[in-house]
């Protein structure tokens, strides 16, 4: 390798990173790149299929240019001329592999596609321990061939270890650099770059190329690999590319890096497309939905209702009982809505009731109250998608659009199932037995002067009456029962309307509560829940650039 330090990465830690990367596709969805997205599924892919094919192989492949020496050095470090040599250009257009080591390599070459194939037992003529290497001649890069530089490329994706061979005339060419070399720098790790046919070169013009070449690198990402250079006619160099190779493959972990920097590259890749964060409406934007849902409802209307039905059902029971039956002729404000309670049994909540009768008889909402609902929602969306990307901010936007139908049954069902049963005052007790005292007293006394006026009218002697201040206890008992009952009728009228404010208060942030409700179920849970998954790609892409927990 070059001097980029390939760090250990066990087979387990490399699941886990590649695990949490389809952990991230999957919660990605469509608001991911679906380039990357394809990319990102074949690295898992290959990430199963390499595991499973590793068994201590190190894949090396020697890529390059037309005409930079690729066969010759590949020969050179086999020792044998096992790769064609000619003078016509491309002469490779297959690729082909040597192997050091007895072990069987056949399933491993069959995964890669590979079809010539050399053995090489023991160590090399330079006695480097090569044992585990499988190394490939690739087709050219820049073949005019369509079908070389495709096979080239096929290869080059599931390879462990880049080996970048250039020549003085090609090192600066930018398909080779812009193409591959740039598009590769997450993999300096497992990279390494040759300039070959230094014999060509005197000393200054190799330092000049090499330096030159460096600074390319450089640009393209690669600041820490070191440039060979070689000649496959006259060896130099070949004994330090083989004691690089050796080294990748003593450490028998180039595969795992190599695996788990395509992981991490494709991760960065593809969280391009996520915000920094997951950002949350205000608490004021929510009231202002809950508000605006409410309104379309028509919760002010329930609450009204509620307000006159107490002020009926008071007046109705502390009110002055010669006049009640008139009550009695007014519509109930809350039956005309459907929402009667006087109807619900003392073992059976309104809930219950109201489950089966259905919908109320609640007013649409306005096209106004709609509107208002369209805009909070939106506001709802945009506060909540602030600095996301377009793909996650449209899922936000989507999310707080429920469907017109379904968000109306709900907030009729809410309304319907919202309890609006209160406990009976006990001032309603209290002041309607003392009205039905003072009736009582009052109809005694009418009927103590009836008797008196019929025993006069029969001209019979007149009992005795009893007399309270030269004022008779009959008559006394007509007028304080009518005029106390008044009096106390109309003080009840004035209770009933302070009670009546009091149970509308009540029974507006039970409704309110409910309209919450819909809203957390319909709007503020998609939205989340949206936010979530953006939260979970985040996290398990960072695991998968092992940047994360």
């Amino acid at each position: 390798m070059g001097q980029a330090r390939l760090v250990p990465i066990d087979g387990a830690e490399l699941q886990r990173r590649a695990r949490a990367l389809e952990r991230a596709l999957g919660d990605g969805g469509a608001q991911l790149p679906q380039a990357d997205v394809e990319r990102a599924r074949a690295i898992t892919t290959k990430v199963r299929e390499r595991s499973a094919l590793t068994g201590g192989r190190t894949i090396v492949a020697l890529a390059g240019a037309t005409g930079s020496g690729k066969s010759s050095l590949f020969n050179a470090i086999v020792g044998a001329p096992v790769a064609a040599i000619g003078v016509l250009r491309p002469t490779t257009s297959t690729p082909t592999a040597a192997s050091w080591g007895s072990a069987p390599v056949g399933d491993l070459l069959d995964w890669l596609g590979v079809g010539q194939r050399h053995t090489v037992i023991g160590p090399d003529e330079a006695g480097q321990p090569l044992d585990g290497l499988v190394l490939l001649d690739l087709p050219d890069l820049d073949s005019r061939d369509i079908g070389h530089h495709e096979e080239a490329e096929r290869i080059l994706a599931l390879v462990d270890v880049f080996v970048w061979v250039t020549d003085p005339q090609k090192y600066a060419d930018a398909r080779l650099h812009d193409d591959y070399i740039a598009a590769l720098a997450t993999h300096d790790a497992v990279t390494v770059v040759v300039l070959n046919q230094l014999d060509r070169l005197s000393p200054a013009q190799l330092d000049e190329c090499r330096a030159d070449l460096s600074r390319l690198l450089a640009r393209d990402g690669l600041t820490t690999v070191q440039v060979l250079a070689t000649s496959a006619r006259t060896g130099a160099g070949v004994d330090e590319l083989r004691h690089r190779l050796a080294t990748a493959v003593a450490g028998a972990n180039a595969a795992r890096a190599r695996l788990a920097a395509d992981v991490a590259s494709v991760a960065g890749a593809l969280a391009v497309g996520l915000g920094p964060g997951e950002p949350a409406a205000s608490p004021a934007t929510e009231h202002e939905l809950v508000d605006a849902l409410c309104v379309a409802v028509g919760v002010p209307t329930v609450t009204r209702a509620v307000e006159r039905d107490y002020i009926h059902a008071a007046i109705e029971r502390t009110g002055w009982p010669f006049t009640r039956w008139v009550r009695a002729l007014r519509p109930n404000p809350l039956r005309r809505l459907r929402l009667d309670e006087s109807r619900v049994a003392p073992d059976v909540t309104d809930a219950d009731v109201r489950e089966i009768v259905g919908r109320s008889s609640l007013p649409p909402p306005t096209p106004s109250a709609r509107a208002a609902v369209s805009l909070a929602t939106r506001r709802v969306a945009d506060q909540s998608s602030e600095q996301l990307p377009p793909a996650w901010a449209d899922a936000v936007a989507d999310a707080a659009r429920p469907d017109r139908a379904d968000l109306a049954d709900a907030l009729d069902r809410a309304v319907m199932t919202t309890s609006l049963r209160f406990r009976t005052p006990l001032w309603w007790r209290v002041l309607g037995a003392l009205q039905a005292i003072l009736a009582a007293v009052a109809v005694v006394g009418l009927v103590w002067l009836a008797v008196l006026g019929a025993f006069g009218w029969l001209r019979l002697p007149q009992p005795s009456t009893p007399s309270l201040a030269a004022v008779p206890v009959p008559t006394l008992m007509v007028g304080a029962g009518l005029l106390l009952g008044i009096l106390l009728a109309l003080l009840s009228r004035w209770w009933a309307r302070v009670g009546a404010r009091r149970r509308a208060a009540s029974a507006s942030r039970r409704l309110r509560e409910s309209v919450t409700g819909v809203a957390a179920t319909h709007v503020f849970a998609p939205v989340e829940a949206v936010l979530a998954r953006h939260a979970r790609v985040r996290s398990d892409l960072a695991t998968a650039r092992g940047t994360g927990p």
